[in-house]
């Protein structure tokens, strides 16, 4: 197939479309051992979540919990045996983290705030639009299922997704190529035979009155 013949005439992969990095190596299953840990994993998290009655809080609370407790007892029982303390690094941030942190932050939320300024001030209308769908969708697939179903299913469809539209690329642009190319046909019809019709109708009512 010829570019042409790819969804919107790209030109590039989709690995570099992704960004060509680790992340597109892992949702593309370039890793697949950390692919399949990532989904093992969260897997198991919404397992525990959903079938155990925890929240967040509770288990990271629990998980610190038990964390601390372990590394007290083991600093303490090294003191008194002689032993060495718990390998644990440096605990710090330095304040150029700090900075680069907070720069980040900043410049993101300004972003927000300068795209909501224009469109409550009627500004952007195709931004408002795009909001308002992406809200919508939000609301109504929030209304179907719980934050956390639709965090794990989210990253299910990401790393399940494009890996398999990359294995059937040919087969999966031909078909959406062929519909869209139907679509348009049958637009050019309804113009031809509704709108056009509708548009000479109403020039005539001008015409006659």
């Amino acid at each position: 197939m010829g570019p042409s013949d790819k969804l919107f005439n790209r030109q590039r992969s989709l690995h570099q479309i992704l960004g060509g990095g680790f992340v597109a190596d892992v949702v593309l299953w370039r890793r697949k051992d950390v692919t399949v840990g990532i989904l093992v994993v969260t897997l198991f998290a919404w397992v525990v979540f959903e079938r155990s009655g925890y929240t967040l809080l509770s288990l990271v609370s629990s998980v610190f919990f038990l964390l601390f407790t372990i590394l007290f007892l083991w600093a303490k029982s090294a003191a008194i045996l002689n032993r060495p303390a718990p390998p644990l690094p440096h605990l710090h941030l330095s304040e150029e983290m700090v900075n680069e942190a907070s720069c980040l932050i900043r410049n993101h939320i300004n972003m927000l705030l300068s795209v909501s300024e224009d469109i409550a001030l009627g500004k952007d209308t195709n931004m408002f639009v795009k909001v308002s769908t992406g809200l919508i969708l939000v609301s109504v697939i929030g209304g179907l299922t719980d934050f956390l179903t639709l965090g794990y299913t989210s990253l299910l469809i990401v790393l399940t997704v494009p890996a398999l539209y990359e294995k059937y690329e040919d087969q999966v642009d031909a078909c959406v190529l062929m519909a869209y190319r139907k679509l348009w046909q049958l637009y050019h019809k309804f113009d031809a035979v509704c709108v056009s019709k509708v548009q000479r109708l109403s020039l005539e009512k001008k015409k006659l009155s």
